[in-house]
């Protein structure tokens, strides 16, 4: 996906590898993606949701209490 952060990469790396299990608290995203500032992990997840009032880009869906799913772009073909 074109013009993916590296805080997504990381979160896509981690799935792939089995570091991160979904769905997924921004704790084990801590853990599974360590090296990005702590203000990352307290809010990267929660701007980037699916329906986020500032229209960031959305990669992450809320699907409970602080836990997330990766939303991935539908194949083509």
């Amino acid at each position: 996906m074109a013009g993916r952060s590296s805080v997504v990469a990381a979160v896509d790396r981690a799935i792939g590898r089995g570091y991160l299990n979904e769905p997924f608290s921004n704790e084990e995203f801590e853990k599974a993606c360590a090296g990005f500032g702590a203000g990352t992990y307290n809010a990267f997840l929660w701007k980037h949701r699916k329906g986020n009032p500032s229209r960031q880009k959305e990669y992450f869906e809320l699907v409970g209490k602080n836990v997330f799913r990766r939303i991935r772009a539908p194949r083509e073909g």
